[in-house]
């Protein structure tokens, strides 16, 4: 059981609704002190007021270098320093190549690429004065393990998180900061929800476990890593996905 995380003051970005909710959920009931960033005020705070156990909301954009900067003071201001961040803040619109505008491309680059490094960048100070700081973001299999028509430019951020937090982790160790990243699979979400139920259903059957995960599952992944237990693991990823990457076709699967 892990025993390190109440008291600690957390940030968890992208945290108003979906995976970012179910990680602040996980982390509001092991006892933590939350912040909820969302870009929407009402959202973070509707959200916190759902978590109970002192969370608070906080609006900010994590394209923003200023609001990140803002947001780090908040949470050091309100819970007298900052142990954890996790950088969760991300987008997935559909567009094919052909399609797809370079304002479409920029945007989402921006939101999960550049947002976690603005947001990473500007926890670092608070960060630091702890001695063992926990930074966790939210990949994806997507991108870093496979592919799916519509996401390049998804699959392109998620990966290039990945790289980041290979250089991230051997930067901040000397200050005892780990970096690390969770990679879900298909979790349900409001937003995978949208994609209709022949997708879910389609998705379900191609994962040995039959099923999609849960936002708290992810959470608990979040946990870990957040935890002092973690303390010499870095530069890692753990893929959340009920097996999924695992059969080389449908066929494996139906060998079951």
């Amino acid at each position: 059981m892990l025993t390190s995380i109440a008291g600690k003051s957390v940030i968890v970005t992208g945290a108003s609704k979906g995976i970012g909710k179910g990680i602040a959920r996980v982390f509001a009931n092991q006892g933590a002190k939350v912040m909820v960033v969302a870009r929407h005020e009402d959202q973070a705070s509707a959200t916190a007021g759902e978590l109970g156990n002192g969370a608070s909301g906080f609006a900010a954009d994590v394209t923003k270098w200023e609001d990140m900067e803002a947001m780090a003071a908040a949470a050091a201001e309100r819970h007298g320093g900052l142990d954890v961040l996790c950088a969760n803040a991300g987008i997935f619109p559909q567009a094919k190549i052909e399609e797809m505008s370079p304002e479409e491309w920029n945007e989402v680059l921006d939101t999960n690429l550049k947002g976690a490094f603005l947001s990473v960048k500007a926890a670092i100070p608070y960060l630091k004065k702890t001695g063992e700081g926990r930074i966790v973001i939210t990949s994806s299999i997507t991108g870093p393990v496979t592919g799916f028509p519509g996401w390049t430019h998804y699959g392109a951020s998620k990966a290039g998180q990945l790289g980041f937090i290979r250089t991230a982790a051997i930067e901040l160790a000397k200050y005892g900061i780990t970096v690390n990243a969770v990679m879900p699979g298909n979790i349900v979400t409001e937003g995978l929800e949208g994609l209709g139920d022949d997708y879910l259903k389609t998705m379900a059957a191609s994962i040995p476990l039959k099923r999609l995960g849960t936002v708290e599952d992810i959470g608990n992944a979040a946990l870990f890593f957040a935890s002092r237990e973690a303390a010499y693991v870095t530069g890692q990823t753990i893929i959340v996905d009920g097996g999924q990457i695992l059969p080389e076709s449908l066929e494996a699967l139906e060998e079951m």
